[in-house]
């Protein structure tokens, strides 16, 4: 008898313990990306280890809300999309704007005004000289790639995207050289060129595309005289912003149309801020500031987001554009975007007290760590350039071979998603506009983690692990918790479902 009633208290304590530990246990679900091959991949029976760091989260600690994640629409990627079959076209665009297996659901998106270095020619929707009325504007530029290429982001989008653009440079009759690349846009036609912006948001519009926002001008500083460029001082973009712009979109009925002001390299972020945020009246028609990372693709710059954060705390802190560029991209080779073979431009050409900011650095390292880096300093959304190049990088007029995280051969009707792709995705996907950037607390210094809690409650966990020896860790949150194995140089996305 009495051996029978210890059976029964032991199953009872054996069952009591099983109960607990199914209470205290973590549902999630993990997708994994890594150089071994996974791309996107459910992952699951982790194995627990003593040695497991641990990443806590604290719901409690709230900052940034999300606006989004995407890339840009270019005439090159639009003109390359039309040279594909239809099958490849709308594969591309399903899995940059869809939300099934493997899709990215692209929810904020950039396009340019006028020309840039991805089009395959100069052009501006201004071409008649002094027509300060802009009464022969014109986006017929657009019609045959660019725009269908939107129109049908649109129509596969369920969630729908915003869409800002930006302008590399006004018409050269506009500007003080007179020419497409350097130069200031002379103060006579500061009015016609605010007008420019209120004509693409109507034309657009006409063409069934709302435009969300703009930046005010692509990269101010210009970009070595080598593309279309125009530049300004923060004391003139402000000026022109303040006075010209802001005052224009409002009387047109376009005062919800978001501006943004700077956009070029997050490193000299500090001098715009100040100018453009230093009063009620600099600061009434700005709604943010734009950024790029070129300065280095490896240095987040965490001191600059944290002062331009402070310096406008409920304003919009978006990095709009970058890429791995100098590079003609490699062609179905996964392992080159893992590796340290890649420079970028600073590589070659910065001076030498500055290419410590430079070094050969691997593709996906470049955009988990940043995006991530971003994330956890009061960035809001982070915008990819090109979406789709060829196996040169381009096309482009200038030749300034860039890679993008879909690489097309048209010749041969071929379609290569890199890595990269699968890296966007990992954000894109499952933190989804107006989720907030949550706290956490993470015990090894060798993982890279980021994490946002969504509007449907669930949780997104980002975890970077870009060392060469597999890590292990237990996720905790609310008195929970799951163990979870990261294969070495691998990014994952870990799902809390909402309550």
């Amino acid at each position: 008898m009495k051996i029978i009633k210890y059976i029964f208290n032991v199953s009872l304590f054996l069952m009591m313990m099983n109960c607990n530990q199914k209470e205290n246990q973590l549902v999630v679900d993990v997708f994994e990306t890594s150089e071994s091959g996974n791309k996107l991949t459910k992952v699951s029976n982790f194995t627990s280890t003593e040695n497991a760091s641990i990443i806590k989260l604290d719901t409690s600690k709230i900052f940034q809300t999300i606006t989004g994640f995407g890339g840009a629409f270019t005439e090159s990627s639009a003109y390359l999309l039309n040279r594909l079959s239809k099958k490849n076209r709308d594969l591309i665009i399903e899995a940059y704007f869809g939300d099934g297996e493997k899709q990215a659901n692209y929810s904020l998106t950039r396009t340019h005004m006028n020309s840039c270095d991805f089009s395959l020619s100069q052009y501006s929707y201004s071409p008649v000289i002094d027509d300060m009325e802009l009464e022969h504007f014109t986006i017929k530029e657009d019609m045959d790639d660019l725009i269908p290429m939107i129109k049908d982001a649109m129509k596969t989008s369920e969630d729908g995207f915003k869409i800002f653009a930006s302008p590399w440079t006004a018409a050269p009759w506009m500007k003080d050289n007179k020419k497409w690349v350097g130069g200031k846009l002379l103060p006579k036609y500061y009015d016609t060129w605010a007008l420019f912006f209120s004509k693409y948001v109507d034309a657009y519009k006409e063409e069934g595309i709302d435009i969300w926002g703009f930046t005010v001008e692509n990269e101010p500083h210009g970009n070595g005289n080598n593309w279309e460029s125009m530049h300004y001082s923060p004391e003139e973009m402000t000026d022109f912003v303040q006075h010209h712009l802001g005052p224009k979109l409002e009387a047109d009925g376009h005062g919800d149309k978001i501006i943004l002001g700077y956009d070029q390299n997050r490193a000299g972020i500090k001098e715009w801020v100040d100018v453009m945020f230093k009063d009620e009246a600099s600061s009434k028609y700005y709604d943010g500031t734009a950024i790029h990372w070129y300065e280095s693709t490896y240095e987040v710059f965490p001191e600059t987001l944290q002062y331009a954060h402070k310096k406008a705390p409920n304003k919009y802190l978006i990095e709009t554009e970058g890429c791995i560029d100098s590079q003609v991209p490699e062609w179905k080779n996964d392992a080159w975007y893992w590796a340290k073979e890649s420079t970028d431009w600073g590589y070659d050409w910065r001076a030498p007290e500055k290419k410590y900011l430079h070094p050969k650095y691997a593709p996906v390292n470049r955009y988990a760590r940043d995006i991530i880096g971003c994330l956890n300093n009061w960035v809001d959304g982070w915008v990819d350039w090109n979406m789709v190049l060829d196996r040169q990088g381009g096309p482009n007029w200038f030749k300034n071979w860039c890679v993008a995280p879909v690489i097309v051969d048209p010749e041969k009707d071929e379609v290569y998603f890199t890595p990269l792709f699968y890296t966007m995705a990992h954000f894109s996907k499952y933190i989804r506009p107006k989720a907030q950037v949550i706290g956490l607390e993470n015990s090894d210094k060798e993982l890279q983690v980021t994490a946002a809690e969504n509007p449907d409650g669930s949780i997104a966990v980002v975890v970077f692990n870009e060392g060469k020896t597999k890590k292990n860790f237990k996720l905790q949150i609310g008195g929970k918790e799951t163990f979870i194995n990261i294969d070495a140089q691998a990014i994952q996305t870990i799902v809390i479902p909402g309550s």
